[in-house]
């Protein structure tokens, strides 16, 4: 699989409850650096970037003394407008992109189509509520505002899992192994992959 060099792009978003800036590169070398002021959601971009071979600069600060919610969604959105940016016209790249990750007893399938009809379907069991201080509800509320403005339809599915952090950590680095897939270039496509000849 190849990419294709120089795909990337710079979002800013400012609000009342968020300041975000971030520069996210699709053709990268795993490099992070992650400064979001929840350090479990920094670990997580950090292994999405690293197994994905994205680059990632964030800088972030928001109302986190009310709860993490605003932070996580905008950090969500503003990925999702980088990737949609970084992908430009989609021509030449695979579409398709799937993995199944192991973290220790956790097993995750993550299944993605760049497809500009944005949607996330999410089987996920989790006994604890919390990872330290992070709930665990805000994962999907991430991954909806990401799916949602990167245009994509993303599948993710825990087969079985016990331990939270187990479980999370196994969804991001599956994430980031299925969008470099589908975002590589694939040299039978001509265009994009698609009857309609339009994604």
């Amino acid at each position: 699989m190849k990419k294709k060099p120089g795909r990337k792009a710079k979002v800013e978003r400012k609000t009342k409850e968020t300041d975000i800036s971030l520069n996210f590169s699709l053709d990268g070398e795993g490099k992070g650096d992650i400064n979001s002021g929840i350090a479990f959601l920094d670990h997580m971009l950090t292994l999405f970037t690293a197994h994905g071979f994205f680059d990632l600069a964030l800088r972030a600060r928001g109302d986190i003394e009310v709860d993490f919610h605003h932070t996580v969604e905008d950090i969500g959105i503003c990925l999702g407008d980088a990737l949609r940016e970084a992908l430009g016209g989609k021509q030449g790249i695979r579409r398709y992109g799937q993995a199944i990750i192991p973290m220790d007893e956790a097993l995750c399938q993550v299944a993605i189509d760049i497809s500009n009809r944005p949607l996330l379907v999410y089987n996920v069991k989790m006994r604890q509520s919390k990872v330290g201080l992070f709930d665990t509800q805000l994962v999907p509320e991430f991954l909806q505002a990401f799916a949602t403005h990167g245009g994509i339809t993303l599948h993710i599915n825990v087969m079985y899992g016990r331990n939270a952090h187990h479980i999370i950590e196994a969804v991001f680095k599956a994430l980031g192994r299925a969008l470099d897939m589908a975002a590589s270039l694939d040299g039978r496509v001509s265009g994009v992959i698609s009857t309609k000849g339009l994604i």
